[in-house]
Protein backbone atom coordinates (compact mmCIF):
# COMPACT_ATOMS: atom_id res chain seq x y z
CA UNK A 1 0.00 0.00 0.00
CA UNK A 2 1.76 2.86 -1.09
CA UNK A 3 -1.87 5.41 -0.94
CA UNK A 4 -1.60 7.93 2.07
CA UNK A 5 -4.14 8.28 4.37
CA UNK A 6 -5.96 11.57 4.67
CA UNK A 7 -8.77 13.18 6.02
CA UNK A 8 -6.98 15.25 9.16
CA UNK A 9 -6.10 18.27 8.25
CA UNK A 10 -8.53 21.36 8.88
CA UNK A 11 -9.64 23.63 6.16
CA UNK A 12 -7.34 26.84 5.85
CA UNK A 13 -8.48 29.58 7.55
CA UNK A 14 -11.24 31.99 6.73
CA UNK A 15 -10.22 35.65 5.28
CA UNK A 16 -11.26 37.14 8.58
CA UNK A 17 -9.76 34.94 10.63
CA UNK A 18 -6.54 35.50 9.03
CA UNK A 19 -6.67 38.69 9.31
CA UNK A 20 -7.69 38.60 13.22
CA UNK A 21 -4.37 36.47 13.56
CA UNK A 22 -2.38 38.39 11.71
CA UNK A 23 -3.02 41.45 13.39
CA UNK A 24 -2.11 40.03 17.06
CA UNK A 25 1.48 40.58 16.58
CA UNK A 26 0.93 44.04 16.10
CA UNK A 27 -1.22 44.97 18.90
CA UNK A 28 1.46 47.20 20.35
CA UNK A 29 0.30 50.71 20.25
CA UNK A 30 3.78 51.59 18.63
CA UNK A 31 2.78 50.30 15.30
CA UNK A 32 -0.45 52.20 14.70
CA UNK A 33 1.70 54.64 12.85
CA UNK A 34 2.21 51.72 10.35
CA UNK A 35 -1.16 50.70 9.93
CA UNK A 36 -1.70 51.59 6.51
CA UNK A 37 1.25 49.61 5.43
CA UNK A 38 0.48 46.69 7.75
CA UNK A 39 -3.05 46.47 5.33
CA UNK A 40 -0.72 46.11 2.38
CA UNK A 41 1.43 43.73 3.97
CA UNK A 42 -1.58 41.54 5.22
CA UNK A 43 -2.74 41.53 2.13
CA UNK A 44 0.35 40.03 0.39
CA UNK A 45 0.34 37.51 3.35
CA UNK A 46 -3.22 36.29 2.82
CA UNK A 47 -2.56 35.54 -0.59
CA UNK A 48 0.68 33.65 -0.03
CA UNK A 49 -1.20 31.90 2.46
CA UNK A 50 -4.05 30.99 0.16
CA UNK A 51 -1.97 29.97 -2.36
CA UNK A 52 0.57 27.94 -0.24
CA UNK A 53 4.02 29.51 -1.00
CA UNK A 54 5.80 27.61 0.94
CA UNK A 55 9.08 28.08 -1.04
CA UNK A 56 8.76 30.94 -2.70
CA UNK A 57 12.40 31.24 -4.27
CA UNK A 58 13.78 28.26 -6.12
CA UNK A 59 16.13 27.12 -8.44
CA UNK A 60 17.05 23.71 -11.21
CA UNK A 61 18.56 21.40 -8.77
CA UNK A 62 20.60 20.15 -12.16
CA UNK A 63 23.16 17.80 -11.86
CA UNK A 64 23.92 15.09 -8.94
CA UNK A 65 19.69 14.97 -8.65
CA UNK A 66 17.58 12.48 -8.90
CA UNK A 67 15.21 14.91 -10.89
CA UNK A 68 17.80 17.70 -12.40
CA UNK A 69 14.92 20.01 -14.00
CA UNK A 70 13.33 20.24 -10.42
CA UNK A 71 12.43 23.37 -8.87
CA UNK A 72 14.67 22.88 -5.47
CA UNK A 73 13.94 25.91 -3.47
CA UNK A 74 17.17 28.08 -2.57
CA UNK A 75 17.57 27.95 0.81
CA UNK A 76 17.26 24.29 0.93
CA UNK A 77 20.29 23.82 -1.28
CA UNK A 78 22.08 26.16 0.51
CA UNK A 79 22.11 24.25 3.75
CA UNK A 80 22.46 21.69 1.88
CA UNK A 81 25.49 22.87 0.56
CA UNK A 82 26.97 24.12 3.60
CA UNK A 83 26.57 20.82 5.27
CA UNK A 84 28.61 18.74 2.59
CA UNK A 85 31.29 21.09 3.11
CA UNK A 86 31.09 20.63 7.05
CA UNK A 87 31.35 16.73 6.28
CA UNK A 88 34.38 17.54 4.60
CA UNK A 89 36.22 19.67 6.46
CA UNK A 90 35.52 17.40 9.73
CA UNK A 91 36.55 14.02 7.87
CA UNK A 92 39.90 16.30 6.92
CA UNK A 93 42.53 14.64 9.18
CA UNK A 94 44.40 18.37 8.99
CA UNK A 95 41.60 20.57 10.78
CA UNK A 96 41.38 20.75 14.48
CA UNK A 97 39.17 18.27 16.42
CA UNK A 98 36.37 20.16 17.66
CA UNK A 99 33.36 19.23 19.98
CA UNK A 100 30.00 20.68 20.50
CA UNK A 101 28.85 21.19 24.08
CA UNK A 102 24.78 21.60 23.71
CA UNK A 103 23.35 23.59 26.76
CA UNK A 104 20.26 21.91 26.79
CA UNK A 105 18.36 24.32 29.77
CA UNK A 106 15.60 26.78 28.90
CA UNK A 107 16.92 29.52 31.47
CA UNK A 108 18.98 32.41 30.98
CA UNK A 109 19.29 35.95 32.39
CA UNK A 110 17.86 37.85 29.51
CA UNK A 111 14.37 36.62 30.03
CA UNK A 112 11.86 35.92 32.74
CA UNK A 113 13.88 33.91 34.90
CA UNK A 114 16.41 36.59 35.35
CA UNK A 115 19.39 34.46 36.26
CA UNK A 116 21.86 32.05 34.38
CA UNK A 117 21.01 28.55 34.44
CA UNK A 118 23.15 25.65 36.61
CA UNK A 119 23.36 23.83 33.09
CA UNK A 120 25.62 26.85 31.51
CA UNK A 121 27.67 26.71 34.35
CA UNK A 122 28.42 23.11 33.94
CA UNK A 123 29.12 23.80 30.17
CA UNK A 124 31.79 26.38 31.14
CA UNK A 125 33.29 23.64 32.58
CA UNK A 126 33.73 21.41 30.13
CA UNK A 127 34.74 23.91 27.58
CA UNK A 128 37.37 25.27 29.96
CA UNK A 129 38.95 21.56 29.85
CA UNK A 130 38.01 21.33 26.32
CA UNK A 131 39.83 24.22 25.51
CA UNK A 132 42.50 23.33 27.51
CA UNK A 133 43.38 20.14 25.72
CA UNK A 134 43.57 21.73 22.44
CA UNK A 135 39.95 21.45 21.29
CA UNK A 136 37.94 23.66 19.17
CA UNK A 137 34.94 24.86 21.32
CA UNK A 138 31.32 25.10 19.29
CA UNK A 139 28.80 26.61 22.08
CA UNK A 140 24.99 25.51 21.20
CA UNK A 141 23.29 27.38 24.59
CA UNK A 142 19.50 26.70 23.06
CA UNK A 143 18.25 28.65 25.52
CA UNK A 144 18.88 31.74 23.31
CA UNK A 145 15.26 30.31 21.91
CA UNK A 146 13.08 32.07 24.98
CA UNK A 147 15.37 35.01 24.96
CA UNK A 148 16.34 35.98 21.15
CA UNK A 149 14.38 37.74 18.39
CA UNK A 150 12.20 35.68 16.61
CA UNK A 151 14.36 32.84 16.57
CA UNK A 152 12.87 29.08 16.69
CA UNK A 153 13.07 25.60 16.56
CA UNK A 154 9.76 25.12 14.40
CA UNK A 155 8.29 21.52 15.74
CA UNK A 156 9.02 18.20 13.66
CA UNK A 157 6.06 17.23 11.11
CA UNK A 158 6.50 13.43 11.52
CA UNK A 159 7.62 13.31 7.89
CA UNK A 160 9.53 9.82 8.89
CA UNK A 161 6.42 7.88 9.82
CA UNK A 162 4.82 8.35 6.61
CA UNK A 163 7.76 7.10 4.78
CA UNK A 164 11.72 7.63 5.59
CA UNK A 165 12.46 9.15 1.98
CA UNK A 166 10.09 11.64 2.72
CA UNK A 167 11.90 12.88 5.50
CA UNK A 168 15.26 14.83 3.58
CA UNK A 169 18.26 15.26 4.81
CA UNK A 170 18.54 18.28 5.59
CA UNK A 171 14.86 18.93 6.81
CA UNK A 172 12.73 20.53 3.97
CA UNK A 173 9.66 21.59 6.04
CA UNK A 174 10.70 24.92 7.00
CA UNK A 175 10.98 27.60 6.27
CA UNK A 176 7.46 27.68 5.31
CA UNK A 177 6.91 31.37 3.92
CA UNK A 178 3.00 31.14 3.20
CA UNK A 179 2.64 30.17 6.62
CA UNK A 180 4.89 32.18 8.32
CA UNK A 181 7.07 29.75 10.12
CA UNK A 182 10.43 31.37 9.16
CA UNK A 183 13.44 31.72 11.07
CA UNK A 184 14.01 27.98 11.39
CA UNK A 185 17.80 27.59 13.53
CA UNK A 186 17.91 24.28 12.17
CA UNK A 187 19.99 24.89 9.19
CA UNK A 188 22.65 26.44 11.76
CA UNK A 189 22.23 23.59 14.45
CA UNK A 190 22.73 20.84 11.81
CA UNK A 191 26.23 22.77 10.44
CA UNK A 192 27.35 22.46 14.15
CA UNK A 193 26.58 18.52 14.43
CA UNK A 194 28.15 17.69 11.12
CA UNK A 195 31.00 20.39 11.60
CA UNK A 196 31.90 18.08 15.61
CA UNK A 197 33.70 15.19 15.77
CA UNK A 198 32.59 15.14 19.18
CA UNK A 199 29.07 16.21 20.86
CA UNK A 200 28.43 16.23 24.62
CA UNK A 201 24.79 17.03 25.65
CA UNK A 202 24.60 18.87 28.86
CA UNK A 203 21.07 19.13 30.29
CA UNK A 204 18.94 19.81 33.32
CA UNK A 205 15.67 17.56 33.89
CA UNK A 206 12.04 19.09 33.66
CA UNK A 207 9.07 16.83 34.96
CA UNK A 208 10.84 13.83 34.29
CA UNK A 209 11.92 14.83 30.73
CA UNK A 210 14.32 16.62 28.61
CA UNK A 211 13.85 20.49 28.36
CA UNK A 212 11.44 21.56 25.63
CA UNK A 213 14.01 23.32 23.76
CA UNK A 214 16.01 20.28 24.11
CA UNK A 215 13.30 18.35 22.45
CA UNK A 216 12.42 20.13 19.60
CA UNK A 217 16.24 19.87 18.42
CA UNK A 218 16.12 16.37 18.83
CA UNK A 219 13.17 15.55 17.06
CA UNK A 220 14.32 17.76 13.87
CA UNK A 221 17.76 15.44 13.81
CA UNK A 222 15.25 12.68 12.82
CA UNK A 223 16.41 13.41 8.82
CA UNK A 224 19.82 12.43 10.24
CA UNK A 225 19.00 9.30 10.77
CA UNK A 226 17.50 7.40 7.80
CA UNK A 227 16.73 11.23 6.02
CA UNK A 228 17.36 11.14 2.19
CA UNK A 229 19.68 13.81 0.78
CA UNK A 230 17.75 14.03 -2.44
CA UNK A 231 14.34 15.95 -2.22
CA UNK A 232 14.18 15.84 -6.19
CA UNK A 233 14.05 11.70 -5.43
CA UNK A 234 10.72 12.76 -3.92
CA UNK A 235 9.23 15.25 -5.95
CA UNK A 236 9.54 17.32 -2.82
CA UNK A 237 6.84 16.13 -0.27
CA UNK A 238 5.18 13.51 -2.73
CA UNK A 239 4.17 11.23 0.32
CA UNK A 240 2.91 8.08 -2.32
CA UNK A 241 6.33 8.40 -4.42
CA UNK A 242 8.29 8.09 -0.71
CA UNK A 243 6.03 5.10 0.31
CA UNK A 244 7.20 3.40 -3.04
CA UNK A 245 10.45 4.29 -2.54
CA UNK A 246 10.70 2.93 0.87
CA UNK A 247 8.94 -0.43 -0.20
CA UNK A 248 11.08 -0.73 -3.02
CA UNK A 249 14.36 -1.01 0.03
CA UNK A 250 15.78 1.71 2.01
CA UNK A 251 19.13 1.44 3.71
CA UNK A 252 18.33 4.53 6.43
CA UNK A 253 21.59 5.98 6.30
CA UNK A 254 22.92 7.64 9.39
CA UNK A 255 24.36 11.17 8.18
CA UNK A 256 25.87 11.61 11.89
CA UNK A 257 27.32 8.36 12.81
CA UNK A 258 31.20 7.55 14.01
CA UNK A 259 30.97 10.95 16.27
CA UNK A 260 32.08 10.97 19.94
CA UNK A 261 29.56 11.96 22.55
CA UNK A 262 29.01 12.60 26.21
CA UNK A 263 25.99 13.40 28.30
CA UNK A 264 25.54 15.18 31.95
CA UNK A 265 22.10 15.00 33.09
CA UNK A 266 21.46 17.07 36.37
CA UNK A 267 18.14 17.37 38.81
CA UNK A 268 17.10 18.38 42.13
CA UNK A 269 14.28 15.46 42.86
CA UNK A 270 13.77 12.82 40.46
CA UNK A 271 14.10 11.98 36.71
CA UNK A 272 17.74 12.21 36.11
CA UNK A 273 18.44 8.29 34.88
CA UNK A 274 15.52 8.20 32.51
CA UNK A 275 16.80 11.24 30.62
CA UNK A 276 20.24 9.58 30.82
CA UNK A 277 18.82 6.45 29.73
CA UNK A 278 16.81 8.42 26.80
CA UNK A 279 19.85 10.97 25.53
CA UNK A 280 22.40 7.39 25.59
CA UNK A 281 19.58 5.35 23.80
CA UNK A 282 19.02 7.98 21.20
CA UNK A 283 22.70 9.09 20.12
CA UNK A 284 23.68 5.29 20.57
CA UNK A 285 20.57 4.33 17.73
CA UNK A 286 22.12 7.58 15.21
CA UNK A 287 25.60 5.60 15.36
CA UNK A 288 27.42 7.64 17.68
CA UNK A 289 30.25 6.67 19.98
CA UNK A 290 29.97 7.03 23.93
CA UNK A 291 33.41 7.58 25.18
CA UNK A 292 33.48 5.54 27.74
CA UNK A 293 31.81 5.40 32.04
CA UNK A 294 32.85 8.45 32.63
CA UNK A 295 31.01 9.92 29.67
CA UNK A 296 27.62 9.29 31.02
CA UNK A 297 26.95 11.48 34.10
CA UNK A 298 23.21 11.52 35.90
CA UNK A 299 23.53 13.67 39.59
CA UNK A 300 21.41 15.62 41.53
CA UNK A 301 22.16 19.02 42.77
CA UNK A 302 20.22 20.17 45.81
CA UNK A 303 17.80 17.67 46.50
CA UNK A 304 14.75 18.38 47.45
CA UNK A 305 16.47 21.89 48.57
CA UNK A 306 14.79 25.25 47.53
CA UNK A 307 15.45 26.46 44.08
CA UNK A 308 16.13 30.21 45.58
CA UNK A 309 19.72 27.89 47.00
CA UNK A 310 20.28 25.67 44.08
CA UNK A 311 23.68 27.92 42.91
CA UNK A 312 24.93 28.15 45.78
CA UNK A 313 24.88 24.26 46.22
CA UNK A 314 26.13 23.51 43.12
CA UNK A 315 29.20 26.37 44.06
CA UNK A 316 29.78 23.51 47.12
CA UNK A 317 29.20 20.55 45.10
CA UNK A 318 33.32 20.10 44.22
CA UNK A 319 32.27 16.54 43.10
CA UNK A 320 29.37 17.04 39.99
CA UNK A 321 31.76 20.09 38.77
CA UNK A 322 35.03 17.64 38.94
CA UNK A 323 32.60 14.90 37.28
CA UNK A 324 31.34 16.92 34.46
CA UNK A 325 35.23 17.99 33.80
CA UNK A 326 36.14 14.14 33.68
CA UNK A 327 32.96 14.08 30.92
CA UNK A 328 34.78 16.70 28.75
CA UNK A 329 38.41 14.74 29.82
CA UNK A 330 36.33 11.30 28.85
CA UNK A 331 35.27 12.78 25.54
CA UNK A 332 38.88 14.42 24.39
CA UNK A 333 40.13 11.23 24.85
CA UNK A 334 38.08 9.66 22.81
CA UNK A 335 38.22 11.94 20.09
CA UNK A 336 42.01 11.75 20.19
CA UNK A 337 41.67 7.84 19.66
CA UNK A 338 38.97 8.28 16.93
CA UNK A 339 40.95 10.88 14.72
CA UNK A 340 43.69 8.38 15.36
CA UNK A 341 41.95 5.86 14.46
CA UNK A 342 42.48 3.85 18.01
CA UNK A 343 38.74 3.94 18.48
CA UNK A 344 36.17 1.88 17.09
CA UNK A 345 32.46 1.08 17.45
CA UNK A 346 32.56 -2.94 18.13
CA UNK A 347 29.78 -4.37 15.45
CA UNK A 348 29.88 -1.45 13.26
CA UNK A 349 30.61 -3.70 10.15
CA UNK A 350 27.67 -6.04 11.21
CA UNK A 351 24.80 -6.25 8.56
CA UNK A 352 21.43 -4.49 10.82
CA UNK A 353 18.67 -7.21 10.18
CA UNK A 354 16.60 -3.89 11.30
CA UNK A 355 17.98 -0.99 9.73
CA UNK A 356 15.66 1.25 10.85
Amino acid sequence: MTKPRTGQAPPKLTRDEFRVRFYRSYMDPAFDKARDALRSVEEIAWDNYIHSHKAPVTTKAGPGFADPDYDLSVEWRAAHERLLAAEARQKDPATPSRVLLICGSARNDGSCPGEISKTFRLTQMASEVLAGQGMEVDLLDLSLLISDYDRHIHPCKGCASTAMPLCHWPCSCYPNHGLRMTNDWMNDIYEKWVSAHAVIILTPVYWYQTPSVLKLMMDRLVCADGGNPDPTSTSGKDAEKAKAMENAGWSYPKHLAGRVYGVVVHGDVAGIEGVRHGLSDWLDWMGLIDAGKHSRLDRFIGYYEPYAQSHETLDHDDKVQEETRNVARAVANAVRDLRAHRLSMPGSDLQDPRPK
